[in-house]
């Protein structure tokens, strides 16, 4: 059952609602379909499922483009509703006949509505009886078929059993299998005979044949030889003793020149951290931190956005010089989806040439496709350059954050708690997440912040020691309780000691995991629920293309398969590195922005500690669309 149709304007004013309907939607499906989908140019999708504690909806929306309407259905999740589509092309058709822009009520719609809900009801049913009325013609289609092929196994089955019994038994005794051993056994390979002219008969079943060769196969290492019996066996039966397990082989330490090797490898414990207090630690200033430096976009000419040729060239091709001038004055009536894909397709190659994802890449042209179908286009403009300012925008949307990325803002509400604010930095291996730690530490410190430092990477060898070094550069305390421990619990303990001591910010270090990785991904889903941090950041490489969908997309599904609470932590924003590596490839930040919904917070585009910056998003775009 159709729980709501609405009808709204793109400025988000209501002009109609089914009153006749009348259910009070569980939740807010409208507001999470406009959030998440349509502002965030998924627009292309079919439909949106919104789940929400006692509610499960499905939604399905169309635009009118050149009125600037939307139209949205709303109907249970379990349901399949086949009249929906139709239903929601009739109402967008008669509607838009009676739509007049200085008008808000349209009360006298409802009538009409019910007449177009009846008949797209009575199409459905009608579609319905169709299907089932062909159903039992097919089956007895089916039936026939299938008594044909069984008579005629049977038939060939009759044949070869006569022929095989003609031939004579004595031979098959001691027939030599593939594997050279013999086999007196006639059953076995009657069923491997059998086997055979069922597989020719059965293409799409299980192969016995081979199942049979695998065996054979697998039972030439087992055979004993005779001279040769098992001496273990006959030792442990005089014995009468069991045999004893093999114990875990463990590695051991390496003998130079014959000297005694050192009784213990790991120095990371308390007792020999007095080694290192006779070091001075290195004071370090490199200068003002370039978060706090603002960008100077430069107007060459080289910045421009250079317009797509491709439109122009179909125009020439198909309607001549004349025409394709004559339609650029006067404006065409309204733009369909051929006119369009000469320009999206090579909008979508320069996006991938810029390490965009492939399927971000075709999702975006799909909704910009969408959001420009049915609009008029002005006289003087160009298909191309149409389509090339629709997708600015969109990338500007998306890459906009939806909520305020101010982490200093948030520190000092957190101060007045007085209570740490706590950032846990994840990611797959090697990206550069504890040299961003300290980067972001050096910038915390320019702005007055005291930082603690956790060492939760207990998992690679040399990580409590990296981040020790940034520290004592840095002059920052860090806790550690060096390798194989819980991270969970070092980090629960890294807060309560950050209290204790009065920081301002507890930074924590975690291991690199990929994101395939079943029980580094379980360890961190316990540290983020144990603990609940301010700020999940996500540290990515600025390389990644197409994998970094698959990395976010997964990290996240894990994090909320893993968790016990209803509403489970996700990445929070994202920390993209290596970016000074990479030329114009720009398009790792926008495929990890929109598969997440988490902004940029953090640019790393250098091996210094001020290489730490804040994302330009419209030197993104305009570099994405050079």
């Amino acid at each position: 059952m159709l729980e709501q149709l609405l009808i709204f304007t793109r400025g988000g004013l209501i002009l109609w609602t089914c009153k006749e309907l009348g259910n009070a939607l569980k939740g807010s499906p409208i507001d999470t379909l406009i959030r998440s989908c349509l502002l965030e140019e998924r627009s292309g999708a079919a439909s949106y499922n919104y789940d929400a504690p006692g509610a499960a909806y499905t939604l399905k929306w169309t635009f009118h483009n050149e009125l600037g309407l939307v139209f949205v259905a709303v109907y249970q999740k379990i349901l399949h509703l086949l009249y929906v589509d139709d239903l929601l092309d009739m109402v967008k058709r008669e509607f838009s006949e009676i739509y007049d822009p200085k008008r808000t009520v349209y009360n006298d719609f409802d009538e009409t509505f019910r007449q177009l809900r009846k008949e797209a009801e009575a199409r459905a049913e009608e579609m319905k009886r169709t299907k089932q009325v062909g159903k039992p013609v097919n089956n007895m289609l089916g039936k026939k078929q299938g008594q044909q092929q069984r008579l005629a196994q049977d038939v060939g089955n009759k044949k070869k059993s006569d022929g095989s019994e003609a031939d004579g038994g004595d031979s098959i005794k001691n027939h030599k299998l593939e594997n050279g051993h013999y086999n007196g056994n006639r059953t076995e390979e009657n069923a491997v005979a059998n086997g055979k002219e069922n597989a020719s008969s059965n293409i799409g079943a299980f192969d016995v044949n081979k199942l049979q060769k695998l065996k054979s196969k697998g039972g030439k290492k087992a055979d004993v030889v005779p001279g040769k019996v098992g001496k273990k066996s006959e030792a442990l039966a005089s014995n009468g003793s069991k045999p004893e397990p093999k114990k875990k082989m463990t590695k051991k330490n390496r003998v130079w020149d014959d000297s005694p090797p050192p009784a213990k490898l790991d120095f990371t414990d308390p007792a020999n951290e007095g080694g290192d207090e006779h070091i001075e630690p290195i004071t370090i200033d490199q200068g003002e931190s370039m978060m706090d430096k603002e960008e100077v976009l430069s107007s060459d000419s080289e910045s421009e956005v250079e317009e797509a040729e491709v439109d122009n060239k179909a125009a020439t091709k198909k309607k001549g010089w004349f025409s394709s001038m004559f339609q650029s004055i006067a404006g065409k009536d309204n733009l369909e989806r051929g006119d369009l894909e000469p320009a999206l397709k090579a909008l979508k190659d320069r996006l991938m040439t810029k390490n965009v994802a492939e399927e971000i890449a075709e999702k975006l042209c799909e909704s910009v496709a969408t959001s420009l179908v049915g609009k008029r286009l002005a006289s003087f403009t160009r298909i191309s350059s149409t389509v090339q300012t629709a997708m600015e925008e969109a990338l500007v949307r998306i890459l906009t954050p939806r909520r305020s990325i101010d982490i200093l803002r948030d520190v000092h509400a957190s101060k007045e708690q007085r209570k740490p604010y706590v950032v846990v930095f994840v990611g797959v291996n090697g990206v550069g997440k504890s040299t961003n730690l300290a980067k972001v530490a050096y910038w915390l410190q320019q702005h007055n912040i005291s930082v603690m430092m956790a060492a939760c990477d207990t998992f690679r060898s040399g990580a409590v020691e990296q981040l020790r070094t940034h520290a004592r550069r840095l002059q920052i305390p860090i806790f550690e309780k060096g390798y194989e421990k819980d991270p969970a619990v070092v980090a629960k303990e890294a807060i309560q000691e950050a209290t204790r001591i009065g920081s301002d910010v507890v930074l924590v270090d975690t291991a690199g995991r990929m994101q395939d990785n079943e029980p580094l991904m379980r360890a961190l889903s316990k540290l983020i629920n144990l603990n609940n941090p301010d700020l999940v950041l996500f540290v990515g490489e600025a390389l990644v293309g197409n994998d970094a969908v698959d990395q976010l997309s997964k990290f996240n599904q894990k994090l909320a398969d893993l968790s016990n609470s209803q509403n489970p932590r996700l990445i929070d924003g994202i920390l993209l590195t290596k970016f000074d590596t990479i030329d114009d490839k720009v398009g790792a930040a926008l495929s990890m922005v929109y598969i997440s919904g988490a902004p940029v917070m953090f640019v790393g585009c250098g091996q210094s500690y001020t290489d730490l910056k804040k994302l330009n998003g419209k030197s993104i775009v305009k570099t994405l669309l050079k």
